[in-house]
């Protein structure tokens, strides 16, 4: 049986960061990582015996923050329909561009990419939390730069 606070230090970081790469909302990512973690807690005996409970957790983070997401847009648009103010313009080509070439990104890479640009972790904590040499997670970092740089570079040479 595994100690759920190591689990926690363990995966909590990558949880909210994958969260936020996917809805755009730091705060929000760490509110449903937090209560998705508070369910795990709530259900621990069983899910320690899963071989990965920290899909778990992901998997409902992310159901808690689109069914966070579809609230806030019920509410906005009840809030426009009885009001006339402005609308919130979209996020811009530059953003939607950056997240779709991550999006393209290996998993690994675009975790590491996230952690070291988002989270701000250093080198070495990404290595140990993955469990790989500081060289790997260097070179991964660097891969995904030079991908994310010709895949912006694309876009920008076809629009």
């Amino acid at each position: 049986m595994h100690d759920f606070d190591d689990f926690y230090a363990a995966h909590y970081a990558e949880i909210v960061v994958q969260v936020f790469a996917a809805y755009g909302d730091r705060q929000d990512a760490e509110d449903v990582a937090q209560e998705a973690f508070v369910r795990a807690l709530a259900r621990w005996q069983r899910l320690d015996s899963y071989d990965d409970p920290a899909a778990w957790v992901r998997r409902v983070a992310f159901n808690l923050a689109a069914s966070r997401w579809r609230r806030l847009r019920t509410a906005h648009a009840f809030l426009q329909s009885q009001r006339d103010e402005p609308v919130i313009e979209p996020p811009g080509a530059e953003r939607l561009a950056i997240v779709e070439a991550l999006a393209t990104l290996p998993h690994r890479v675009r975790r590491a990419m996230a952690l070291r640009y988002l989270v701000d972790l250093p080198i070495a904590e990404i290595a140990a939390r993955e469990g790989v040499p500081e060289a790997t997670v260097r070179s991964w970092l660097h891969r995904g730069r030079i991908a994310l740089a010709a895949r912006l570079k694309a876009e920008v040479n076809h629009a």
